[in-house]
């Protein structure tokens, strides 16, 4: 498996030039992040909804 995330970052690298290729890993791993604390801030919304609906 590292090999294979290796060459891939050597195909990305050699595509579009390092730093591209910095911004690109970069940017995916702020849209991985991102998309957690959207699935994070949703459950919390959804816990909040739940625990208001049996209460009242």
């Amino acid at each position: 498996m590292p090999i294979i995330f290796i060459l891939l970052l050597a195909l990305l690298i050699g595509t579009l030039g390092f730093w591209d290729a910095l911004g690109a890993i970069l940017g995916a791993v702020a849209l991985f992040v991102l998309f957690w604390i959207l699935v994070a801030a949703a459950a919390v919304v959804g816990i909040l909804w739940l625990i208001r609906r049996i209460t009242a």
